[in-house]
């Protein structure tokens, strides 16, 4: 496809940044915006994974310390989330039971809450309401030390980050530049698939083979470096 074709569908708006960063060369600049596009299938199909296989350590941990249906029970009057600092918590769980009404189970009711939620058992006071244990399900992580704590906030931080990045994939945002500039640069994913890798290693989970023969994020970021 010739690039006047390509800009009149995707927008000059949108592929003015692409081309920017190519110094015009319009062919540099279509083959940015595929490699973004892979990119981002692959690292939403990774960031998927973890989002799963994390909100399932954590049910199965809560589970076993808080009972088989510590969502729906915890949203509820007199729950382990019916304070004021974990207000948004309680109402996202009672929405969500809500919407499924008739179809309720426990297992629907975990599938139905998103990347943020499961985040969120990490902040202070939703830590605190469900035992101060819920780090227990990173077996692998490292003992904290004087210059560097491994608590809960410091997870909670790494989720973060991850849950940004997600959101930039979900709104379509590009993830092939230096933030915020015209630049090429592939070091925000790359740090970010980092995270990933190592807090699926703290849950003592074999990535690479969860994973196989759907990432290849390495090989899409030394693409993008050397176009």
């Amino acid at each position: 496809m010739k690039y006047n074709e390509f800009e009149k569908i995707i927008s000059p708006e949108r592929l003015n940044r692409y081309l920017l960063a190519n110094n015009g060369n319009t062919k540099k600049a279509m083959t940015l915006y595929r490699l973004n596009l892979r990119l981002s299938q692959e690292l939403f199909t990774v960031i998927s994974c973890f989002e799963i296989t994390l909100r399932n350590a954590i049910n199965r941990h809560c589970m076993n310390t808080l009972g088989s249906d510590w969502l729906k029970t915890g949203g509820l009057p007199n729950g382990i989330f019916d304070n004021n600092h974990c207000s948004v918590t309680k109402r996202t769980i009672q929405e969500a039971s809500a919407k499924l009404r008739a179809n309720y189970t426990h297992n629907k009711l975990v599938a139905e809450l998103g990347f943020g939620f499961w985040r969120y058992m990490f902040a202070q006071h939703q830590y605190h309401s469900t035992g101060k244990t819920l780090l227990r399900i990173f077996i692998a992580k490292p003992i904290s030390t004087a210059q560097q704590q491994y608590n809960q906030t410091y997870v909670f931080n790494q989720l973060a980050q991850i849950n940004e990045l997600r959101n930039r994939i979900a709104h379509h945002e590009p993830i092939c530049f230096q933030v915020g500039q015209s630049i090429k640069n592939t070091i925000y994913v790359r740090e970010n698939y980092a995270i990933i890798k190592k807090l699926f290693q703290w849950m003592e989970i074999d990535e690479l083979s969860l994973l196989y023969g759907l990432d290849h994020i390495e090989t899409i970021c030394n693409q993008i470096d050397i176009l």
